[in-house]
């Protein structure tokens, strides 16, 4: 079954010589002896008849034995060098006998790589171009001085174009070794290529699936942080108005929270919706980034009751929209935190252009708090100063913050300057 099998692997051409190997030297050893039988009036005695019947049955069983000890001995061999040597000894001798067993002896040329090997295949070759010499000058022994004559010109040609052929054979080998080489390495990379195209394509689906869900986070953090940057701080400062409102008798300083608890309470609903579409804060829709922050500045300190003073420094230009979006809510997260921790008597806020960096700073002269002793950054996007650390990040820029315990905090914000596109 298995060497069945791997006949069915073979190639084509591969499968003629196999063809060739097991029955040529019968159809050759045929061929010789019908030949020989036309000529043994001519060239052969009766005992020369008789011995060659011998030789064609000995060659006969030699060739039986090797049809079934070859199914065991595939390749050059010890056994292969002995059947090839005996077989070239009935040829010789059949020859001698009658030139045209040469048919026979032409075997020799064919099978010499397949069973001999290699470092006898040359003196196989060599024995079997002998052979074939003096079938062609006339059989063996030469009868006289010119027919060794003949022999050696005759050999001398053989081993020439022996040599020529083996020479061209061995180049035929080496290019199907290469060939076989090639088509091999070829099929690894292939294989290879293959396997990193899967690999690639895992990969892909993979930073899809993380750019997805990447993208539903950041979407998640920028919502919380636009609700706690509007809605949250305007429910703050509506609490802080309708607390006036309870606490105070003056039906004036009622009306004027109440109106200012309105005002926000509509501005808050604005902002979230906005952020909600994400879009530009509301305050930046009719405004440049200096103009808005002013405004934004002066109705902080009117609602807290601080005095806050707002700062232009070199030459205001109005910047991409997600920049100015960005310092908008720095800066009222900044007041934010003012107005929650720092019990502050004064603030101020300055915006500075310079050159190809923008930076935002708010100082307050509150009580301030020990920037080591604050919680570590959770990196879940979380609020405050954190919050306002990730907002500049994301457009490339930082935020410091410094203070000390009585004296104050400043919070300073830099990013790169992006102008506006018209």
């Amino acid at each position: 079954m298995s060497n069945g099998a791997s006949d069915t692997k073979r190639h084509p051409v591969e499968e003629r010589w196999e063809t060739f190997h097991r029955w040529g030297p019968y159809g050759l050893l045929f061929v010789g002896s019908l030949a020989a039988a036309a000529t043994a009036d001519l060239l052969m005695s009766t005992a020369d008849r008789w011995a060659a019947v011998a030789l064609v049955g000995g060659a006969v069983l030699l060739q039986l034995c090797w049809g079934h000890l070859r199914r065991t001995r595939p390749g050059p061999s010890a056994a292969g060098a002995v059947y090839y040597f005996v077989r070239w000894g009935f040829a010789f001798a059949l020859t001698w006998l009658n030139p045209f067993y040469a048919f026979f002896a032409v075997c020799g040329y064919f099978g010499a790589q397949a069973v001999l090997p290699r470092r006898l295949v040359k003196p196989g070759l060599f024995a079997t171009a002998v052979v074939m010499a003096g079938s062609q000058s006339g059989g063996l022994p030469p009868k006289n001085a010119m027919g060794w004559v003949l022999f050696g010109a005759v050999l001398a040609i053989n081993i020439v174009l022996l040599t020529v052929f083996s020479h061209l054979a061995a180049q035929e080998d080496e290019r199907s070794r290469v060939q076989i080489a090639t088509i091999a390495e070829l099929e690894t990379t292939n294989a290879r290529l293959q396997q990193a195209l899967d690999e690639n394509a895992a990969l892909h689906a993979q930073l899809l699936l993380q750019a997805r869900e990447a993208g539903v986070a950041d979407e998640r953090r920028r919502l919380a942080a636009e609700i706690h940057d509007t809605i949250a701080q305007g429910l703050a400062g509506i609490i802080a108005q309708l607390q006036v409102v309870t606490s105070s008798t003056d039906p004036d300083l009622v009306r004027e929270h109440l109106a200012s608890a309105q005002s926000l309470a509509r501005h808050s609903l604005g902002e979230a919706r906005r952020s909600v579409q994400n879009l530009s804060p509301l305050d930046l829709e009719h405004d440049a980034l200096h103009k808005a922050l002013k405004k934004t500045v002066a109705d902080w300190g009117t609602r807290h009751g601080v005095r806050a003073d707002f700062t232009v420094t070199g030459t205001a230009v109005q910047l991409h929209d997600e920049i100015e979006a960005t310092l908008l809510r720095i800066a009222q997260e900044a007041l934010a935190n003012a107005s929650r921790h720092a019990q502050a008597s004064r603030v101020g806020v300055t915006l500075s252009f310079m050159g190809d960096e923008v930076s935002l700073d708010v100082r307050d002269d509150g009580r301030g708090f020990d920037p080591l002793g604050l919680p570590a950054r959770s990196g879940a996007g979380g609020f405050g100063l954190d919050g306002m650390r990730a907002r500049a990040e994301r457009i490339a820029g930082s935020v410091t913050v410094e203070s000390e315990p009585g004296h104050g905090t400043a919070v300073s914000a830099r990013v790169p300057l992006v102008p506006h596109d018209h």
